[in-house]
């Protein structure tokens, strides 16, 4: 039997502006309830003031089930484990484009592995116009790096995921943005060379973990007296292919299931 999970990675731009009391996205899909319920348990109507999201890149909903035991540094930062199911083609461009918009390939326009500026409103061109700040920290090049480009935003563009995160690190610390996205692809690009299982990836996959802790740390300590929100959020998943590679793309349970973290701590 072929599941797919019943949420969707379209509902998460819409989700974060609905908790974050802006406008916009008039055309994207419907909130996340379990993430709207979970947020007014622990701030009721409060609006949130700051939100992370960590983008890790191609971390499948099999492998939390598989490898459970290495996500248990997300665990301890989320309140929230749910499935989520990409889109169609699962691509990094599209996934994003996807996430970031609340809108299917066909109305957001990337349909392929292209990295056009989208000229659709993005959650970023949301909180524009509703005067807040939003920044991007990502490696340059990669398709987060250049989708979302062309606003009146800040990037933080760097040479590797490293560096980008000492990079967010010092972003939360001064407490200037209000909402941060920073992207992680060290565990896609391990595991397209020797497979999402190798021992490789697995340990890019206890990096994308740890980061994801240090920054929630980090936010749950700056932002402590303010309604905030960090997240775990992956774009597609993967699966192994002949010669023992990985790679993404296809319409199956191993691309397009995914697993989101959400915390409200």
């Amino acid at each position: 039997m072929d599941i797919r999970n019943q949420f969707r990675i379209t509902q998460t731009a819409p989700t974060v502006r609905e908790l974050m009391g802006i406008g916009g996205l008039e055309d994207a899909d419907i909130c996340n309830p379990a993430v709207l319920a979970k947020a007014a348990s622990v701030y009721g109507d409060q609006k949130l003031e700051r939100v992370l999201m960590y983008n890790p890149d191609a971390i499948a909903l099999w492998l939390y089930q598989k490898y459970t035991d290495q996500f248990i540094p997300v665990m301890r930062h989320s309140d929230l484990a749910l499935p989520v199911c990409s889109v169609m083609p699962s691509v990094t461009p599209v996934c994003f484009a996807s996430m970031y918009s609340g809108l299917e390939p066909e109305r957001h326009g990337i349909k392929a592995y292209v990295k056009p500026v989208l000229k659709c409103e993005t959650l970023f061109d949301a909180l524009i116009k509703a005067g807040k700040k939003p920044v991007i920290i990502s490696t340059a090049g990669d398709s987060i790096s250049e989708i979302f480009k062309e606003r009146e935003m800040e990037y933080i563009f760097c040479e590797t995921p490293e560096e980008v995160n000492e990079q967010a690190e010092r972003i939360l610390k001064e407490d200037r943005y209000d909402l941060i996205t920073v992207y992680n692809g060290n565990f896609d690009e391990q595991m397209h060379r020797t497979g999402p299982e190798s021992e490789e990836a697995l340990a890019m996959l206890d990096r994308n973990a740890a980061a994801y802790e240090k920054l929630a740390s980090i936010a749950e300590e700056i932002w402590k007296d303010r309604p905030h929100m960090c997240a775990f959020l992956p774009d597609h998943g993967c699966h192994e292919i002949d010669g023992g590679m990985g790679s993404h793309g296809l319409d199956m349970e191993e691309d397009m299931n995914i697993i989101h973290f959400y915390s409200f701590k």
